[in-house]
């Protein structure tokens, strides 16, 4: 069977949804890869790696006779129509958002599996590319709030005096917050982190920062994400942690839920009370924002001088690593579904449906949208 990489068309996706050094394990199991010329370059992958990897390089559109397409972003609607009857696509895919590529590929005839809706079990951990990207993002958010504030991370004694370290605020504990919190230590920081899931504390502690508890009732919600919260809940959380905020040098905020509008967890009022110089980076603004005031792809200054920075693309800007790590996501995911017998693989490509994973995550097949378990 044949498995495509396009190039990606989202305007800001570096990425790559397959990598030279994770083509050999497709191979292996009798699969044939093709990828589109140039479609790793903004990874800093060339096309002449794929070749000496064992894939082919076409020059032109791949995507027609080709029987799996693999695509960090979703397929336009155009390149679904392209697609033969029966092919199967995997990339991110919301059905809240991508509701336009999703009747396509019903239209098409196209199953359409989505990374977002691996489900969060331990099976499926290798595959779950939501958390191998909120990594990326998480780090590189310290790394922004590190590069944009006026001051030094870490605790310095010099003959002149001593430099006090930055305080770190993160709100949010899942993937990303921790990933920002080990790396604002790791920088040298002072870190606190909240999350409205009291069970997170540990994991907090266990990154060497302290754990912000504001006595409130637990949020806990399936498949690891926070339960929505009241709108008395929230204006009692944002009056709590203000003082915190505050006092913070850099916020970083990392409150998102694939497919939802996320939520408003830092009022203007509350920036503007935190120091002239201070920084707020907001991983969540391109699903509506955690700050009030945050544009996604923007540094928008507030009239107290406190710089806001709002997240897009984030993983993209580190497309190397990202490309790496989704690769191996996808494969995984893609061998899960490879033939073998007696243990030998047959280059054959079957979903099947008792699979949970498999289940979870197809939204259409056979010319109709699917619920889980039908």
């Amino acid at each position: 069977m044949l498995i495509a990489v396009p190039k990606e068309t989202k305007p800001g996706e570096k990425r790559v949804a397959l990598v030279p050094d994770i083509i050999s394990k497709l191979t292996k199991a009798g699969l044939e890869v093709v990828i589109e010329s140039q479609a790793g370059v903004k990874a800093e992958y060339s096309d002449q790696q794929f070749i000496d990897a064992g894939a082919k390089i076409k020059n032109s559109e791949v995507l027609s006779g080709s029987d799996v397409i693999l695509s960090v972003q979703p397929l336009t609607v155009n390149q679904i129509k392209s697609l033969k009857k029966g092919a199967i696509t995997i990339s991110f895919l919301s059905p809240t958002t991508a509701s336009d590529s999703i009747e396509a590929c019903v239209n098409a005839g196209v199953t359409a599996i989505s990374l977002e809706m691996v489900p969060r079990i331990s099976r499926a951990q290798s595959m779950d590319a939501l958390t191998s990207q909120a990594l990326c993002a998480g780090y590189k958010a310290a790394l922004v709030g590190a590069e944009l504030s006026p001051k030094f991370f870490p605790l310095l004694m010099t003959a002149a005096g001593t430099v006090t370290p930055a305080k770190v605020v993160v709100l949010g504990a899942g993937v990303a917050g921790l990933q920002s919190i080990a790396t604002a230590k790791r920088l040298g920081a002072v870190v606190s982190a909240y999350d409205v899931r009291p069970a997170s504390a540990d994991e907090v502690r266990s990154m060497g920062a302290k754990f912000i508890n504001l006595e409130l009732e637990a949020l806990e919600g399936a498949g690891g994400y926070a339960r929505e919260m009241t709108p008395e809940r929230a204006n009692k959380q944002r009056e709590l942690l203000a003082p915190y905020i505050a006092a913070a040098d850099v916020l970083i905020t990392t409150a998102a839920v694939p497919g939802r509008t996320a939520p408003i967890l830092v009022t203007s009022q509350m920036v503007s009370q935190m120091a002239p110089g201070s920084v707020v980076v907001d991983l969540a603004a391109e699903s509506g924002g955690n700050v009030e005031g945050s544009v996604a792809g923007e540094i928008v200054t507030n009239s107290s001088g406190v710089k806001i920075w709002g997240g897009k693309d984030v993983p993209s800007q580190l497309a190397f690593h990202a490309s790496m790590l989704f690769s191996r996501n996808v494969v995984n995911l893609l061998l899960l579904m490879t033939n073998t017998i007696d243990g030998k693989p047959t280059g054959l490509i079957e979903l099947n449906f008792s699979d949970e994973i498999i289940d979870a995550a197809t939204l259409t097949h056979n010319g109709q949208k699917r619920e889980r378990g039908k």
